[in-house]
């Protein structure tokens, strides 16, 4: 009854005041296409992350175009010189004809114009604001604010960017809610550690030249949630480092790990930095410390629950939050 009273109070007065209350309102714009912008990988086995992630995006948005786009150089190489290896296609079938093709982002953006593509979303798979997704972003806002006298001869009508699996600066929403919905997506690999009894540790990429601090939030927030499970994080790249890894596990007198790559795709650092038989390969260097270690070799692309973040990001991105 008093909250009756109250609301009632309030709506006259409104009335009185002349005010009409304001009533958040959201519109999602169309686009023509998507851009799934990844760093890429040549192991036709880790492929599966971005194949998930190109099937989270197209159930999301059925009406475009979905296009992806390598972002390194080297790897679109390999792709393009695989595509006249007869053999090698022979032997990998199940690789999708466009990865022959693709193309870095500013070609995709081309290639998106000449077929009459103009509302277009640009969704990286970076798992934090780092470096690459800076750069990323810097293409988009260049291609973007292209503008023409006539504005029929202007490249793109509308093009935005989403943000990284981890979030980014800003309120909207504020990227300690994007890492929480990160953690909430890898609680199969919790259960994993938990029936091992053995820590589990996730290896990043990180960044020598930019803060990682995504990193160590990102850990609070799985131990935070997980108790159960110690869960730490470390960088190939930067801070935390493999040293840092190694020192708690000292610290705690470890004796199991259970380690995956933090990483969209499981490619060469998950295969080789992590997982290899190199004396300086995280796996070897935990193993001489005494503690049994575990590998899986999966791309965080290709939990579906994870490849789905990215997919929202997108959604998010063309969002128009209004007030009437």
């Amino acid at each position: 009854m008093r909250k009756t009273t109250s609301l009632i109070l309030v709506l006259l007065m409104t009335a009185l005041l002349g005010m009409t209350p304001a009533i958040a309102a959201t519109q999602k714009v169309a686009v023509d296409a998507v851009v799934v912008a990844s760093f890429g990988t040549s192991y036709p086995e880790a492929l599966k992350a971005i194949l998930t992630i190109d099937k989270a995006m197209k159930k999301e948005f059925p009406k475009a175009e979905i296009k992806h786009a390598f972002t390194s150089n080297i790897i679109r190489g390999i792709w393009h010189k695989r595509a006249n290896d007869t053999a090698w296609k022979k032997a990998h079938p199940s690789v999708p004809a466009w990865l022959y093709e693709v193309k870095g982002p500013l070609a995709t953006f081309g290639a998106l114009q000449e077929t009459g593509k103009k509302r277009v979303v640009v969704q990286p798979t970076h798992v934090y604001s780092g470096e690459e997704f800076l750069d990323l972003t810097a293409y988009v806002d260049a291609v973007a604010g292209i503008d023409t006298l006539r504005a029929k001869w202007k490249p793109f009508s509308y093009m935005t960017i989403g943000r990284p699996a981890l979030g980014k600066a800003g309120l909207h929403p504020e990227y300690h809610a994007d890492i929480e919905k990160a953690a909430e997506t890898l609680k199969k690999d919790v259960k994993k550690a938990k029936k091992m009894g053995a820590v589990l540790v996730y290896m990043g990429h990180g960044n020598e030249i930019f803060p990682t601090s995504a990193y160590i939030e990102f850990q609070k927030a799985m131990n935070t949630m997980y108790p159960e499970v110690t869960t730490l994080v470390g960088t190939v790249e930067g801070y935390p480092s493999l040293d840092d890894v190694t020192a708690t596990l000292k610290h705690m007198n470890a004796k199991k790990v259970f380690m995956k790559p933090f990483m969209v795709v499981a490619g060469d650092h998950a295969r080789n930095d992590m997982a290899g038989d190199e004396d300086d390969a995280w796996k070897t260097v935990i193993e001489n410390m005494g503690i049994k270690v575990t590998c899986e070799l999966k791309g965080l692309g290709e939990n579906r629950a994870w490849a789905k973040l990215y997919a929202q990001h997108a959604v998010d991105a063309v969002t128009v939050h209004t007030a009437k």
